[in-house]
């Protein structure tokens, strides 16, 4: 879609009436059926996850990290920062009051919860986002260090390196183990792990890298889920064993285990789903996402679950096998 702005100095007011639209066109390439069963769930599970923050003393002041953090790495990944420098070289104000349009219904939510602190801190932290630079910054590769991931796992080695996982993941760890006391800590650990994961997944391979793959969608399916969750695991781990030599149990810990890798494994299925649509691709995994973390508590969530992977599945090889057409070897 070619975009062009009236002039270098276009006002703010257009920019965002055409993000606007960007999003109107997004909910319809989504489904409106999709968004009316999991909107609701994702509603009451922001409401439930903000009672329970609200008990806590402390448990609101990490809406406003959490929300900068979000907003940060999806302006991190979007590909049309270069295009917006070129035709407006002012153009970090538009993002900024992007953002802080986007934080603003959380900030309304804490505000009618009477947290008048965390919401200035949301409206305060969130624009800031729009001066960080994207995710792939030119470095040389020479300079980078061998990646502990086979090149077949390419989301994991490119990821890893956009994300700073492999820095991140011996500090969530030590984090994880320094509060094991508490079975709240692995899991706020796996949770940050699984961000961390989710963001090797939001960027679409080059067309080419499919057309190689020589295999019908099934067995690419396969393979990509087989990589990912493998890898997925091993990382994990360290988590899952806190969990159990904890207070929860092992029981807990396998439960948690299992819940935490059918994610993963919606949020690859959701990556070919939509391929090759980069903001499809991200703004459904985050829908995924949030309705697994704040709805499982829900009991409408297991049969939704299930609908959704079917779904997904049907989906990703249907799109798959649009891609790998011309394959000799599809079966």
């Amino acid at each position: 879609m070619a975009l062009a702005f009236p002039s270098q100095a276009a006002p703010l007011g257009a920019y965002l009436r055409l993000r606007l639209r960007l999003l109107g066109r997004l909910l319809h390439e989504i489904g409106w059926l999709r968004l009316g069963l999991m909107g609701p769930l994702l509603a009451l599970g922001l409401l439930q996850a903000g009672d329970s923050l609200a008990k806590q003393p402390w448990g609101l002041w990490l809406v406003p990290p959490l929300v900068a953090w979000l907003l940060l790495a999806a302006h991190r990944q979007r590909a049309d920062l270069l295009f917006l420098a070129s035709m407006a070289p002012r153009f970090r104000p538009w993002l900024a009051a992007e953002y802080a349009l986007l934080a603003l219904p959380m900030a309304g939510a804490l505000l009618a919860g009477r947290a008048v602190g965390p919401a200035a801190l949301t409206l305060g932290l969130a624009p800031l986002a729009a001066w960080a630079p994207p995710a792939r910054a030119g470095h040389a590769t020479r300079h980078r260090w061998r990646s502990p991931f086979r090149s077949e796992a390419f989301e994991w080695v490119s990821g890893m390196r956009a994300t700073s996982g492999l820095l991140l993941w011996p500090l969530l760890v030590g984090l994880a183990a320094w509060q094991r006391a508490s079975p709240l800590a692995p899991v706020v650990g796996l949770v940050g792990w699984l961000l961390v994961v989710l963001a090797c997944y939001g960027v679409p391979e080059p067309l080419p890298m499919l057309a190689l793959a020589a295999c019908s969608p099934r067995q690419f399916l396969r393979r990509r889920l087989g990589l990912g969750l493998g890898y997925a695991a091993g990382t994990a781990l360290p988590f899952w064993v806190l969990l159990g030599l904890g207070p929860a149990g092992w029981g807990a810990a396998l439960a948690v285990a299992l819940f935490w890798l059918a994610l993963l494994s919606m949020v690859i299925l959701t990556k070919y789903a939509f391929y090759p649509n980069a903001s499809h691709i991200r703004t459904t995994q985050g829908l995924v996402l949030a309705v697994g973390l704040l709805g499982a508590w829900h009991p409408a969530y297991p049969p939704l679950m299930l609908v959704s992977a079917g779904g997904l599945v049907w989906q990703s090889r249907r799109r798959l096998r649009a891609v790998l057409a011309t394959n000799p070897e599809e079966k």
